[in-house]
């Protein structure tokens, strides 16, 4: 007897609780995705159901869109070996550091436009922990203070463009990228806004929380040199998002610009090596291998699960609510949470998206919005416990003495903004749509 005999709504909780038995085992999201699309594949279709893997691989790896992956992964690379993220620290310390908590208000500008840069978030979290945690517990910050600027800024990189969160988004549900790219800058300043605003508000009122610099550690600083260490982050930021809005280059195709661009910063820099090229393209190679490795695992299971007719027993549980349209995009939302503190972001967007975006369209709403409220979503997946990525990115290069306890504390209010900001592009849809 075949799984199929379970019916659809027994084979969805078997399988569902198949991939979370699987995780608590320790191995890797994409081999229990696997195992869990075989089996049911041959279980529920029996053994001629090969042809249905092989289409659904063959599908997901030959789309156009995954070029531009590995292009903004590897300009990632680049700049966190290369001296330019550190020079523009640097650079915006020395504009902002006579303001309270300003150390910390200039990580975050220092944040978003490394976002701004490459889209890739791990290598922005480590990169802050190595420069400006260390700079803001020397001048004495709060420590609460200091990880979360740190966790709360690097994440900004799902939301920014050219965000990989958003890249995927637009693959899976078949969405302009570009598009996804105008419309999500807005609720990315207003994510920075908050986490600026929090920050000052904080420091304004108590400011021993953020230390000014003394004006003998300010006069040491030239403003000339200041300015003109911006000029390399500046000039990569207008190359690839510039190309992308002035219309001249594609997503893919600004993507390699904006490897160009590094390259070409790094030469001048005298910082471009052999050795320097090769760690770079290792590191691309091993994090567009998780990621095509989870994709196809996850295409092959959505596909089965769609055959089975998965997509539409989802599709009449949550529309059979009988309610309004906004609680029922609530409820997707609530849906991504949970999954965001025990799954990758890969995973969750390209198990949930095919079946939630055809909802989202069936209630009238816009895709491009659901984006944009999905990558907020993702970012905050990053930060919640107990699975929360950015609390191990920095602990792997944060002091001894700061534990996962103390990260994940110092994380609550910046979690608190993000749902906060969630919750006004969820009822607020212009927010994100008023540039389309």
């Amino acid at each position: 007897m075949g799984l199929n005999a379970l019916g659809i709504e027994a084979g969805t909780y078997l399988l569902v609780g198949a991939i979370f038995a699987l995780l608590l085992t320790g191995q890797p999201l994409a081999w229990v995705t696997g195992l869990v699309a075989l089996v049911f594949t041959f279980g529920w279709f029996g053994g001629n159901a090969l042809p249905l893997v092989t289409a659904r691989i063959f599908g997901f790896i030959t789309e156009y869109s995954l070029v531009a992956i590995p292009m903004f992964i590897l300009m990632a690379a680049l700049l966190d070996r290369s001296g330019t993220a550190k020079d523009l620290f640097n650079g915006m310390r020395v504009l902002a550091g006579r303001l309270p908590g300003g150390v910390a208000v200039q990580t975050l500008i220092v944040a978003i436009l490394m976002a701004a840069m490459s889209g890739v978030i791990g290598g922005e979290i480590v990169l802050l922990g190595i420069l400006a945690l260390p700079q803001m517990l020397r001048l004495g910050y709060d420590r609460n203070l200091s990880i979360g600027v740190v966790c709360a800024g690097g994440s900004l990189g799902t939301m920014m463009p050219p965000s990989i969160v958003l890249i995927i988004y637009g693959l899976v549900a078949s969405v302009s990228i570009a598009d996804l790219f105008v419309a999500a800058v807005t609720p990315a300043l207003l994510l920075l806004a908050a986490y600026v605003a929090y920050v000052l508000a904080r420091c304004l009122k108590n400011p021993e929380l953020g230390p000014p610099m003394t004006a003998e550690e300010h006069a040491e600083e030239s403003v000339t040199s200041a300015l003109i260490s911006l000029i390399a982050p500046a000039f990569i930021v207008v190359v690839v998002l510039g190309s992308i809005y002035g219309g001249i280059a594609s997503i893919t195709e600004a993507a390699a610009l904006g490897v160009s661009s590094v390259l070409i910063v790094s030469a001048l820099r005298g910082e471009l090596s052999f050795r320097m090229l090769q760690e770079s393209l290792v590191h691309t190679l091993e994090t567009c291998g998780m990621i095509i490795w989870i994709g196809i695992a996850a295409a092959v299971l959505v596909g089965v699960y769609n055959l089975m007719g998965g997509n539409r027993f989802v599709s009449a549980a949550i529309l059979g609510l009988d309610a309004a349209p906004v609680v029922i995009v609530l409820v997707m939302m609530a849906i991504l949470l949970v999954l965001g503190m025990f799954l990758d972001w890969i995973g969750i967007a390209l198990l949930t998206l095919p079946i939630f975006v055809p909802i989202v369209k069936q209630l009238g709403y816009d895709p491009v919005w659901f984006g944009v409220l999905f990558a907020v979503n993702m970012q905050v997946s990053y930060l919640t416990p107990p699975f929360g990525p950015a609390a191990f990115y920095l602990k792997s290069v944060a002091p001894p003495s700061i534990t996962l306890q103390h990260i994940y504390t110092a994380l609550l209010p910046f979690i608190a903004l993000q749902l906060a900001v969630l919750a006004l592009l969820l009822f607020f849809p212009a927010t994100a749509l008023w540039v389309m």
